[in-house]
């Protein structure tokens, strides 16, 4: 079976001295996930995003830091939003490369906000100071909602309980995006696209596959085996 070469996003640091060189990481949990689906993960490293677009069958945004609020058209609220100008400036034309070519998108946490920012839609820069919700607790599992006809209810179920480690979240979808799961208290925790295979969890499922110590949420790994799906359904 066609096993799709996935592109996978990666966080880096700032080097502490001048001459030092930036490095590039990124979780193994995103790339289990995505080998036990049936893809074959590969990690890019900040350059040619239109490349990339053209080499791989898909793209998923993993995981990171807080986006630039400029890119919204806010000025920075507060000392907690920390943001990778770097990075930013890499993945913003990586989602659109990969969009322009009409290959699936899957987002994860700061994924799933590049993709709403880089189609035009907003954030809040600071859940706790905005509206007084903390949602940044790696203890925390809490319930969502998944709305009737989207892919997360029909795998899931309407109701279940997912993990909860973001500073900032969606605010207002950009066009053609609409909002596939809530948390009890209405913040967008998954997204679909109205007709394209773009979709993305405020989430982590990837730290909720194949854990056998993880007795209140789902196995999300059939979230990722539909992405792989996607894949898979464009090569025919």
């Amino acid at each position: 079976m066609f096993r799709p070469f996935i592109a996978l996003s990666t966080s880096g640091n700032s080097p502490e001295k001048p001459g030092n060189y930036r490095t590039l990481e990124c979780s193994t949990a995103y790339t289990h996930a995505i080998a036990l689906a049936g893809g074959i993960p590969g990690l890019l490293c900040e350059e040619a995003p239109e490349a990339a677009a053209s080499l791989y069958d898909a793209l998923l945004l993993t995981g990171g830091g807080d986006l630039e609020p400029s890119l919204f058209g806010e000025t920075k609220l507060n000392d907690t939003v920390s943001i990778d100008p770097i990075r930013d400036a890499f993945e913003l034309p990586l989602v659109r490369a990969f969009l322009a070519a009409g290959k699936p998108v899957m987002g994860i946490c700061r994924g799933a906000q590049v993709i709403n920012v880089a189609m035009g839609g907003t954030l809040y820069q600071d859940l706790r100071e905005q509206l007084g919700f903390v949602h940044s607790d790696m203890r925390l599992r809490h319930f969502v909602n998944a709305q009737e006809g989207s892919v997360l209810r029909r795998l899931f179920g309407e109701r279940f309980r997912v993990n909860s480690t973001h500073h900032q979240a969606i605010r207002d979808l950009a066009p053609g995006l609409h909002a596939t799961a809530y948390s009890p208290e209405g913040i967008v925790e998954a997204f679909e696209h109205d007709s394209l295979p773009i979709l993305g969890t405020q989430f982590h499922p990837e730290r909720l596959t194949a854990r056998e110590d993880e007795p209140f949420t789902p196995d999300f790994l059939p979230l990722f085996e539909h992405f792989i799906g996607l894949c898979r359904a464009q090569k025919g």
